[in-house]
């Protein structure tokens, strides 16, 4: 399970990524929640990331680490691309924790810098 979890992990920040937002379809479950947003279903998925990419072009999610324990893993990411407040500030950063179930993204739960006002 353990490389499934990854596998699907990385499989969906690539398709961020790559604006590949077909790829949601087979990346999230049908009745995927998402509970920082609030949103259920790919819709909201595929919503979000049109938003994101509207609103910063250049945007890129990379992986800094990525903890598989059983079903669920944590990933704290650093996003690319977003313009600073500040020059000195560091990237954003994100942190999810997601469920996979039959070999898709059934729920995930997050946190992020991205929305601080100092952004």
């Amino acid at each position: 399970m353990t490389n499934d979890v990854k596998a699907i992990g990385q499989r969906m920040y690539q398709a961020f990524n790559a604006r590949d937002i077909v790829a949601a379809e087979t990346i999230f479950s049908a009745d995927f929640v998402s509970h920082p947003l609030g949103t259920t279903g790919v819709e909201s998925i595929t919503k979000a990331w049109t938003g994101l990419h509207t609103m910063f072009p250049d945007a890129q999610v990379i992986v800094e680490d990525m903890l598989i324990d059983g079903d669920r893993a944590a990933v704290r990411t650093t996003w690319h691309g977003i313009p600073a407040g500040a020059a000195e500030q560091p990237p954003p950063t994100m942190m999810e924790i997601f469920r996979v179930q039959d070999g898709r993204i059934a729920e995930v739960w997050g946190v992020s810098t991205l929305n601080r006002p100092d952004r």
